[in-house]
């Protein structure tokens, strides 16, 4: 096969890869309800939010937890194999969670299991697409091709949420089924037409290094989910003795990581990479702006299907649907932007681009403070496009410059390093913003809850009863499309209140209109955090030096000198 014709073989299998791995990551947010409600299980129970989380994280936790290993793992025995086999291990999962028979507690743990399952499949394709691409494409033409799968795949996270949107109300089970077809086309191409380009290495499996590094993740992010819920009479957990025994052993296992890496002869994380200016820089970026953008989608979601879309006359069950839909302008930013900016990059290199869609994003994350709680939507629309241009601008170039600047022997250790960064940023956003969320609303909803009801004739005691319920509860509710007035209150109560009470409080407007002044609270605290983590990333990205490609110059086991890197 010719070159020129292979290499958009490989482009658009693996984009095709990465596409499905990252729309899986984020189609469940869309149509948890109709999962719950399809396996008979109340995610609003406090009881049950372990599953929600799970349900939300399991997926997200495995890929971030084993995808350095896979990406090393592809340069020892060959990355086209370790992304083929991804697929089948993808595909299969894919198939058992669409045929899910058992019902409540033990249906979703049965999810959450093939939830882990399909995110191991993930990590196969995730950790080695870019390495496969980097081996095809020549270095002129790689921050086209690497901005295109990059794009498509972060947009994947946001296209998800329109494709959980249609499918769950028809059925549940297509949310996973739809992935079958499609992995198994992508299985059969995979294996027909990819080819090895690289040159496998075969060294022994550091199993000290990926142990620690694994369990140091996998405590991190379970000391996330403990975080977020209330726990002592706090709003929050992270003061309580069993986050902070989680977070301390999470910090000994990284630790003793680092030293394991730094003494074994064959390392699964390559610790000297980071003296590569142009990877440094970039991976730093690629944390902050994924903690930025993963803040972004949940806090939308909670502000669409909570508020603005039932204030505006949809019913809670049609607002998971709606929320995808009126976010797609962020998609198509991300769409446009994305191939472009990569495309220059590689005649004018990332460092502009980069810088420039950081400082785009912090923006638009400032115009969305000013915006009304019930904004004008073509105003909402720009703002999100705004954003979703900025990190498109960021995304692809950054992508190629970081695998530019790899040595081909390590481009399945370097690239799975910097999308465990990506990933995990994910996870760590979810943390960082549902807290600032659950303190915004602390502050101020215990009150507007027990005045809104008795306002409404529910009597005093149950008013306070259920003011005293733990806003992560409220905010669970927002985010799954729920209106939680009816559970919280309960039926009995709700029959003895006149009819215009009963209706008032049941209806569209109610809720939205008690949790709105308390959102806008944690929403400006949730977005000034997302303003400084783009800064931050706009100046780590300004710090990444000018071009840079392994293969011009040898990597010299240092930084390389400005002189050194092409500088623009």
């Amino acid at each position: 096969m010719t070159e020129d014709r292979y290499k958009w073989i490989a482009l658009s299998n693996t984009t095709l890869g990465v596409l499905l791995a990252t729309l899986d990551a984020s189609i469940t947010l869309i149509a948890m309800p109709d999962i719950f409600r399809g396996i008979h299980l109340d995610p609003l129970q406090p009881a049950n939010s372990f599953y929600l989380l799970w349900m939300i994280l399991g997926y997200l936790v495995v890929s971030s937890v084993l995808i350095v290993s896979l990406g090393r793992l592809g340069d020892m025995l060959g990355r086209v194999r370790i992304y083929n086999l991804g697929f089948v291990i993808y595909t299969a999962a894919s198939l058992l969670l669409a045929v899910d028979w058992m019902t409540g507690r033990a249906g979703a743990t049965f999810l959450i299991v093939f939830r882990i399952v399909q995110g191991i499949g993930g990590a196969c394709l995730l950790a080695n697409a870019a390495p496969i691409i980097t081996d095809a494409f020549p270095s002129h033409q790689r921050g086209m091709a690497l901005g295109i799968n990059n794009i498509v795949g972060v947009s994947g996270m946001f296209v998800g949420l329109v494709l959980g949107g249609l499918l769950a109300p028809i059925d549940w089970r297509m949310v996973f089924l739809i992935s079958v077809p499609i992995g198994l086309l992508g299985t059969v191409w995979a294996y027909l037409r990819l080819e090895e380009r690289s040159t496998p290495r075969k060294a022994p499996i550091d199993w000290s290094g990926n142990i620690t590094f694994a369990l140091g993740l996998v405590l991190a992010m379970v000391a996330v989910t403990y975080g977020i819920r209330p726990a002592g009479g706090h709003a929050t957990g992270w003061g309580s003795g069993k986050v902070i025994a989680l977070l301390s052993a999470s910090v000994l296992s990284l630790a003793a990581f680092a030293l394991i890496e730094k003494r074994v002869p064959h390392p699964m994380f390559r610790l000297r990479l980071f003296r590569i200016r142009a990877f440094t820089f970039g991976t730093l970026s690629t944390f902050l702006s994924a903690v930025a953008r993963g803040g972004l989608m949940f806090m939308l979601i909670i502000w669409l299907q909570g508020i603005w879309l039932p204030q505006h006359g949809y019913t809670f069950t049609e607002t998971p649907l709606w929320a995808g839909i009126y976010m797609l302008p962020l998609t198509l930013g991300m769409l446009i932007a994305g191939p472009t900016s990569g495309y220059l990059s590689d005649r004018f290199g990332a460092r502009g681009f980069a810088t420039t869609g950081m400082i785009g994003a912090a923006l638009s994350f400032g115009l969305l403070m000013l915006l009304p709680i019930d904004f004008p939507y073509p105003l909402f629309a720009l703002i999100i496009a705004l954003n979703g241009l900025s990190m498109g601008m960021f995304a692809s170039p950054n992508r190629a410059a970081v695998m530019n600047s790899l040595p081909p022997e390590d481009r399945g250790a370097g690239g799975g390093m910097n999308q465990t960064f990506q990933n995990s940023a994910q996870v760590v956003s979810i943390g960082i913003f549902f807290t600032l969320m659950v303190v915004g609303l602390a502050s101020t909803l215990s009150d507007t809850m027990s005045s809104g009801l008795q306002a409404h004739g529910v009597p005093a005691g149950v008013a306070q009863h259920v003011a005293a319920l733990p806003p992560v509860s409220i905010l669970f509710a927002a985010f799954l499309g729920y209106n939680p007035i009816q559970s919280l209150v309960g039926a009995h109560t709700l029959n003895g209140l006149s009819p215009a009470d009963h209706a008032a409080l049941v209806g569209h407007s109610f809720f939205p209109q008690l949790i709105a002044e308390p959102f806008r609270h944690g929403l400006h605290a949730a977005f000034t955090f997302a303003i400084l983590a783009c800064l931050i990333a706009a100046a780590a990205s300004s710090l990444r030096g000018g071009r840079y490609r392994h293969g011009e110059l040898a990597l010299r086991g240092a930084i390389p000198r400005p002189e050194e890197q092409h500088a623009r």
